[in-house]
């Protein structure tokens, strides 16, 4: 069995600058370190916010930034932020561009708008030589085409719950794909079944804290220091040893992210 006193976890993304956390981010990073979780990456959603998430991250040394345009928050984002986004990556030198993708899971989402912003976020991502943490909901063939036609240096797929077709092609593109809370979810069987027929060295974990709460705690605020449930959940649908299943995901994170 594993320990976690001795091995080390990535959590690829947690958002712990939002005000959920600003009144326990000390304690419950103290929680993390104690528990093995080494590296925690912290994605973006909106310009507005990317000073603040930079201070917070220098303040920890777990924590590292990934700035970009999330595609849920169009209306926030006005028309210079993309150049922004350039200045801030050419000075700050972020881990990764994100969070940015496609959602379009809601009938009035501005398609037109996420498309031009993650098509410019694609080309920066080619420009710095950095890979991506994508959001994708019910758009899974329209990011694969642009990934196709703007390659970036890889990334990871958030949450990913697209279908096994769709995960080999994301994979081919050089991507790994996050799994976090709803592994420990008894009835999601689509997350299930991805996760044992994807291949380990293509998953990596995450906990999107402070949302998508493992089943044991449904309905709270999640915290990063639950990556170690969803990764338990994840040997024991797979039926292979924690410790092995840790060593690898914490590799393809550093893969992904260039952490050695």
């Amino acid at each position: 069995m594993y320990n976690s006193d001795i091995m080390q976890f990535i959590d690829t993304h947690c958002h712990c600058d939002f005000s959920a956390f600003d009144s326990d981010r000390d304690e419950i990073l103290q929680h993390c370190r104690q528990a093995g979780l080494s590296v925690l990456i912290v994605p973006a959603t909106q310009a507005a916010t990317w000073g603040r998430l930079l201070s917070i991250c220098a303040q920890h040394a777990e924590l590292y930034p990934a700035l970009g345009l999330h595609p849920m928050f169009t209306a926030q984002h006005q028309d210079d932020d993309l150049d922004r986004l350039a200045e801030h990556i050419e000075h700050h030198h972020p881990l990764a561009i994100g969070e940015i993708g496609l959602d379009f899971y809601h009938k009035s989402a501005d398609r037109d708008r996420q498309i031009v912003l993650l098509e410019h976020q694609l080309i920066l991502a080619q420009e710095f030589d950095l890979p991506v943490i994508m959001h994708v909901r019910k758009a899974h063939d329209q990011v694969i085409a642009l990934l196709k036609k703007k390659p970036p240096r890889g990334g990871i797929i958030h949450a990913f719950n697209g279908s096994l077709q769709q995960a080999k092609q994301y994979i081919e593109l050089g991507f790994k794909l996050g799994f976090g809370g709803t592994l420990t979810y008894p009835d999601a069987h689509k997350i299930h079944r991805l996760a044992r027929e994807i291949a380990i060295e293509n998953i990596v974990l995450e906990t999107d804290a402070p949302d998508m709460s493992p089943f044991e705690h449904r309905g709270e605020r999640n915290s990063p220091e639950y990556l170690i449930e969803s990764l338990r959940a994840l040997a024991l649908l797979r039926q292979e040893d924690p410790a092995i299943i840790a060593a690898i995901t914490t590799r393809n994170a550093r893969d992904v992210f260039n952490l050695w």
